[in-house]
């Protein structure tokens, strides 16, 4: 099985009409949204991880494309550089899911993977500019 992170770009009139259970009804594919902002009408984004074959997720993306789906590589990683980082905790306090946070005894910034939906609202937020996203 594997896993790919995709960032999906939906023009005005794709938004209404059933992609993802396209990716699993047709390719066997299971897709875990981790954030979307779709209206019918209007451009939209979607952010997902694809699980599934290689060969059945390859198909399924060619099928994005083909419908006109732009299909780019989601973030991976958040990147600290903790040089230019000052603990000021600006991010944390933006960060919904709580990917970011700050242990109580050190104010050590602290990064949960798993718990990240890549929003980008840290990376806004910092003053310091310390927090990117890496491709």
């Amino acid at each position: 099985m594997a896993l790919r992170r995709l960032d999906l770009t939906f023009p005005p009139l794709q938004a209404t009409k059933p992609i993802t259970y396209h990716l699993v009804k047709d390719f066997g594919l299971t897709p875990n949204i981790l954030r979307a902002q779709i209206q019918p009408g209007q451009q939209g984004r979607m952010l997902v991880e694809v699980t599934g074959a290689k060969a059945a997720i390859d198909k399924g993306i060619r099928f994005l494309e083909h419908e006109g789906v732009l299909v780019g590589a989601a973030a991976s990683d958040i990147v600290l550089d903790e040089e230019q980082c000052v603990t000021c905790g600006l991010c944390t306090s933006v960060c919904r899911p709580e990917a970011l946070t700050l242990t109580d005894d050190t104010r050590e910034l602290r990064f949960d993977k798993d718990q990240c939906v890549y929003c980008e609202a840290c990376v806004i937020a910092c003053p310091r500019r310390a927090i990117t996203l890496e491709f």
